[in-house]
């Protein structure tokens, strides 16, 4: 038996204790970020030499699950995991759309007027960081600004 604070526990006990110290903290917060080149590499591997997976269009979000520091882990939209160079990736916050057809309205409210409908697969730039009730401000690459509901997209926590 170890004597921790003045009480007696069982090795079992101390040592699920420091297995779950030792578990790293889980962020609340997703970590989303976009491909800031005409064209990233993914790799299946940490590094040059490794098999090129799959090309990522600029803009493109992608979710950081692991950092090496020069190397990430990303989940893309359909679910992949690949590794890219950090420096490939910006802090930009982009969406990818992932409703057949999903609208963008101008106000953050299903009855307010309808300003464009966008197909599936398409990015679009996040506008405003705050949510709105289930809706995200967005801009198109054409201009047009307005709402979207956050269940039509991927990529934003």
């Amino acid at each position: 038996m170890i004597c921790l604070d003045k009480k007696i526990v069982g090795k079992k006990t101390v040592v699920v204790a420091c297995l779950l110290a030792l578990m790293p903290v889980s962020a609340s917060a997703l970590d989303f970020r976009s491909v800031s080149v005409p064209k990233a590499v993914l790799y299946d591997a940490p590094s040059n030499a490794a098999k090129k997976v799959l090309l990522l269009s600029q803009n493109y979000p992608v979710e950081i699950i692991v950092n090496l520091g020069d190397w990430l882990k990303v989940c893309d939209a359909q679910g992949g995991l690949n590794w890219v160079e950090a420096k490939q990736l910006s802090s930009k916050h982009t969406v990818l759309v992932t409703a057949s057809k999903a609208e963008i309205r101008q106000a953050a409210d299903p009855t307010s007027n309808l300003v464009a409908t966008i197909e599936k697969d398409v990015v679009l730039e996040v506008a405003d960081l705050k949510l709105s009730n289930g809706w995200l401000k967005v801009k198109h690459r054409d201009g047009v600004v307005g709402y979207i509901l956050m269940a039509s997209t991927w990529g934003f926590e």
